[in-house]
């Protein structure tokens, strides 16, 4: 709970706590202007394992500790506004109902996970009925979001959007930018759900450049130095390219990582909305569909080409 205390200063924090801190609570600065409670999956977590140390952190910067949903709920001030930052499906739904018993007409519930948009639309009713109000943020911007600000897609009730605005625009980059409303109720997770899928095509089209450079032995080219020539003046410079360059420069074959890449559900989501909308995106669908193929090791339908290729041709497949 981030109390609106002006005297409050974390100039006695070492970098390492404040990092902590800031991770913690979610955000980049620490939002005088607001109150409110912030429920991210390792605050529950910290907060259930009553470790006094992180409570005596947290209370340095007034942030303060509750061990239960009910307790949290009992220490904030009325209209009281809860952000959730939980893990989508069964989590969220818990915790979402879970509040919902305690918590009273006028009060406000903000998803900021990624949670499904129809899931969103069905929660901000039920609340509805209940006069809890409910907005869905999509939130990105990664571990980056705590130094560089979040950037925040908004639906739900205008009005609503307004009223916590303040804690908009201290999480956003700027007061006056990357974050706005979107539009009704499950409309900022759906805008969320095409930005991953838009994020999967951008992703995929750089590792296969990047795979077709290095494939050219006998250039030898140096991928870092292309990566950190295309960060500046480039039509492709972009924030993702500049993480692609910090990563080859520390590891330039890439050797820590695995070719293992897996998926948290938004581009699957997207991929059947473009089906329910007839709507075709094989960039993002064939992004999706080569994440699949790299959590298989010699899969059976490519030794099946191998298979049919010697039947009709006598072509003998090479051993891996």
């Amino acid at each position: 709970m981030i109390k609106g205390d002006k005297g409050i200063i974390s100039n006695h924090l070492n970098d390492d706590q404040k990092t902590k801190i800031m991770s913690l609570s979610g955000v980049k600065q620490f939002p005088m202007r607001v109150k409110c409670a912030t429920l991210s999956w390792h605050t529950l977590i910290s907060a259930m394992d009553k470790k006094q140390k992180a409570v005596n952190d947290l209370n340095k910067v007034g942030i303060e500790s509750a061990f239960s949903l009910e307790e949290l709920i009992t220490k904030l001030d009325k209209p009281r506004v809860l952000w959730l930052m939980l893990p989508s499906g069964d989590p969220t739904e818990q915790t979402i109902n879970l509040l919902s018993n305690d918590l009273e007409s006028g009060d406000t519930i903000i998803d900021g996970g990624n949670s499904n948009y129809k899931d969103s639309i069905r929660r901000s009713s039920n609340l509805a009925n209940i006069g809890i109000s409910f907005l869905d943020v999509g939130t990105s911007g990664g571990i980056w979001g705590v130094s560089e600000g979040y950037s925040l897609m908004v639906g739900g009730d205008i009005n609503v959007f307004r009223s916590v605005e303040p804690i908009l625009k201290t999480l956003a980059p700027d007061e006056t930018k990357g974050y706005g409303h979107v539009g009704p109720s499950g409309s900022g997770h759906f805008v969320k759900m095409i930005h991953n899928g838009i994020e999967y095509g951008i992703m995929q089209a750089y590792a296969e450049g990047f795979e077709l450079l290095n494939a050219k032995s006998d250039f030898n080219i140096d991928l870092f130095k292309v990566a950190d020539i295309w960060r500046f003046g480039s039509v492709i410079r972009s924030w993702l390219l500049d993480l692609i360059a910090s990563a080859l420069k520390d590891d330039a074959d890439l050797n820590n990582f695995s070719s293992y890449v897996d998926d948290s559900g938004e581009g699957r989501w997207t991929l059947e909305e473009s089906i329910n909308l007839d709507v075709p995106i094989p960039v993002i669908a064939l992004a999706l569909q080569a994440r699949f193929r790299s959590r298989q090791e010699n899969p059976f339908g490519l030794k099946l080409i191998s298979a049919m290729r010697n039947q009709f041709g006598g072509h003998i497949s090479k051993s891996i």
